[in-house]
């Protein structure tokens, strides 16, 4: 056992981060870099493992979009088909001459229906073509149910606008060194009470057993009571520090992993929100230091925040440490 694992080992570890001490049976990281756990589950069918709620809350924009459009569609699509099954004979008032026309017409009568426009020019003659007609107007309503709640819960849903600096860096802070991470918020939210906890994982050798141990980290500052400017968190590397004694190499080699959990209070949503990320050894640099990322304004009224400097870091000597 190196000096270095013998000293980690008297240190208190974390015990209530719900991961185990086993290094092989873990991934390249614990937390993916948006904060979301990395880990995929098995071991029950698809269905069983997925919430269409929370995976419809926290798709992309963009992907939200695309589902939405294409459940329109397909359903209107299906119906066509179904109309066009029965016979555009008993589709009354429709004006199309080539086949082509008419499924148009029939694809535009079963949007009407579906969204429960009915224009009323084109309606539908007998008990087969009505049923189905009711048919889709009872799920239209239903699907315009749904829609109108997922769009709510993506709305309403707290949500802490934090993006954090890409590289988590070991810099000079008081004649020796810490690690440094920068963060800011990037909407025009209130956030008030903001915390932040910092946990580092590293791979420890124990009686000749690779183990993972967890440590809290130190903070110089780890409570805010305003939250509008950047932020940056620092870890003094000092003798209470499980990052004593190591160096960048050593670091990637303990397969460290810096974790970061960010609590503050939202007085728009007047409720908690909550930000997590993750450094891992390739994410890690030393000997830069982080610029700052506001000034004031040309009048002197104002303060500018420049969240495209988020990642400016410059040069810096680091002290023996």
């Amino acid at each position: 056992m190196s000096i270095r694992s013998k000293i980690l080992n008297t240190l208190k570890s974390d015990e209530n981060t719900g991961f185990g001490s086993n290094t092989k049976l873990y991934g390249r990281r614990l937390f993916r870099k948006d904060g979301t756990p990395n880990l995929k589950r098995t071991g029950a069918d698809f269905l069983s493992r997925l919430s269409w709620y929370h995976t419809m809350i926290h798709l992309p924009r963009w992907k939200f979009y695309i589902v939405i459009l294409s459940v329109y569609f397909l359903v209107n699509i299906l119906f066509t088909v179904i109309y066009v099954s029965i016979g555009l004979d008993q589709l009354g008032g429709m004006v199309g001459e080539t086949r082509w026309e008419q499924w148009l017409e029939a694809f535009f009568f079963s949007a009407q229906t579906f969204t429960t426009v009915g224009y009323g020019r084109v309606n539908p003659h007998g008990i087969l073509m009505s049923s189905v007609a009711a048919l889709e107007a009872f799920l239209g309503v239903l699907n315009l149910a749904i829609a109108t709640g997922l769009f709510y819960g993506r709305f309403s849903r707290p949500t802490a606008f934090i993006r954090y600096s890409e590289h988590a860096i070991i810099a000079p802070f008081k004649g020796g060194q810490a690690l440094m991470f920068r963060l800011v918020p990037y909407k025009n939210t209130n956030l008030t009470d903001a915390e932040v906890k910092i946990t580092v994982g590293l791979m420890v050798d124990v009686n000749g057993v690779s183990e993972n141990r967890f440590y809290n980290l130190d903070l110089q500052l780890s409570k805010l009571n305003s939250l509008n400017l950047s932020w940056t968190i620092v870890h003094p590397i000092d003798e209470k520090s499980p990052l004593k004694g190591l160096s960048l190499q050593d670091m990637k080699a303990s397969n460290i992993e810096v974790m970061v959990l960010l609590k503050a209070f939202d007085e728009t949503y007047s409720n908690t929100v909550v930000s997590r990320t993750s450094y891992i050894g390739d994410e890690l640099l030393e000997g830069y230091k982080f610029i700052p990322m506001y000034q004031r304004s040309d009048n002197t009224d104002e303060t500018i925040m420049n969240i495209d400097h988020l990642n400016a870091m410059e040069p810096a000597t680091l002290p023996a440490p």
